[in-house]
């Protein structure tokens, strides 16, 4: 990544963000863009998995990159690495870093895909970086406890550069990392924090070292964990020097017009769909308490995938309670874990029986068969089972003439 970025001798972007975590990586990014675009930057984005097309990965000025732009940035990247090998990962990434510098973007934020100090976005120099949260995941790359994970995710810091971390209870490491190197580590619950006006969630206020905002409405996005999200997001802009965009009216207009498929996404197309991605036991239990949340009357039956390095008793645990009926679905991806095996660890896990679908269409179609007016269909597990069946519905809404909401 170094080698090909210094050949590609891009422009820097005036402001960089780089963000990591387990959880809320998604929500954050488009928390930060939202905001600084309302407050007169022009943004540029990169995310990843995608859910539909690849080009939502690279957004510029709140839009997708198109094809033409995409692929112009691939063939400079591809001019420029001679013979140095890239990952799939690595040469997207440097592909939008091309696209960002000759969009003229001022402030670039970058998703890292997987842990951080070895991740292909830390090669890109931060003005400030932001950790959501840490759990367990990618465990087989990232260490098998918290601590472990915590270290190769504080990779990410900078000496004297701002870090926000956006969970109350941090791991040593982050803070052993911070101070070893010099970073300026603010963190939840100490250097800002939230309060919830009352049990509704109508209204929230907000504090950081110098700054207050009270009359906060929660970002459009559903689930209890955005609030947290959201405060940490604001710590992300206090720290950058940029208050002047931290009104309450800035922030709620900015947070009001948040949406992002496949986090938490309601659709009401014949059926009440639930569309999530959660992929690990933490995102599994916000799952679970927002599925609480939501004034359901019927059953519930989920339609699963997932990779073969998750945790699937810790990701049904949560959710067992609340679901009625299972079916596992094979995934489109070279790391799936067979269906078969699947819905065996389901069913031994949840003690209800877990159907197999050959596909997830299959899938999809069965569980509409099988749902009364009033039950709900939740599809989780992975962005492999999300992706398709988003696209599923909205060609079946297309075809019955429906504007799924």
């Amino acid at each position: 990544m170094t080698a090909v970025l210094k050949r590609l001798e891009l422009r820097r972007a005036e402001r960089v963000i780089n963000v990591a975590g387990t959880n809320g990586k998604g929500s954050s990014v488009a928390m930060l863009e939202a905001l600084l675009a309302n407050g007169g930057y022009k943004t540029a984005c990169y995310t990843s998995p995608h859910v539909l097309r690849y080009n939502e990965r690279i957004r510029i000025d709140g839009l997708l990159a198109s094809d033409a732009e995409i692929i112009s940035a691939f063939q400079r990247v591809q001019s420029a690495r001679l013979d140095v090998p890239l990952t799939y990962f690595e040469f997207g990434t440097l592909a939008a870093l091309v696209a960002f510098a000759e969009s003229a973007a001022d402030t670039l934020i970058l998703e890292i895909g997987m842990g951080g100090r070895l991740d292909a976005v830390n090669a890109v120099e931060p003005d400030a970086c932001l950790i959501t949260n840490i759990a367990l995941d990618h465990t087989a790359w990232l260490g098998i406890d918290i601590e472990s994970i915590a270290a190769e995710k504080a990779g990410i810091m900078r000496a004297s550069k701002p870090v926000i971390y956006g969970a109350e209870e941090s791991p040593g490491a982050i803070t052993r990392q911070a101070a070893n190197i010099g970073a300026d580590l603010r963190l939840a619950g100490k250097d800002f924090g939230f309060e919830k006006n009352n049990d509704a969630l109508s209204s929230w206020s907000w504090h950081g070292r110098q700054t207050r905002l009270a009359g906060l409405s929660p970002p459009a996005l559903a689930g209890r964990i955005q609030i947290q999200n959201a405060a940490a997001v604001l710590a992300v802009i206090e720290a950058m020097g940029l208050e002047q965009i931290l009104t309450t009216a800035q922030v709620n207009d900015a947070f009001g017009k948040l949406s992002l498929p496949g986090r938490f996404q309601v659709i009401n197309s014949r059926r009440t769909w639930v569309l999530d991605v959660a992929h690990n036991p933490a995102a599994a239990a916000v799952l679970a308490a927002s599925l609480q949340d939501l004034s359901q009357r019927g059953g519930i039956t989920a339609v699963v995938g997932m990779l073969a390095d998750k945790d699937v008793q810790g990701i049904v645990e949560p959710l067992s309670k609340l679901v009625d009926a299972w079916i596992a679905v094979p995934l489109q991806a070279t790391r799936a874990e067979p269906v078969a095996s699947l819905a065996q660890k389901i069913a031994n896990c949840s003690m209800k029986p877990c159907r197999i679908a050959e596909t997830i269409v299959g899938a999809l179609e069965l569980a509409e068969r099988r749902a009364a007016a009033d039950e709900l269909i939740l599809v989780t597990g992975s962005f492999y089972a999300v992706g398709p069946a988003l696209q599923w519905l909205q060609q079946a809404s297309a075809v019955a003439g429906e504007k799924p909401a």
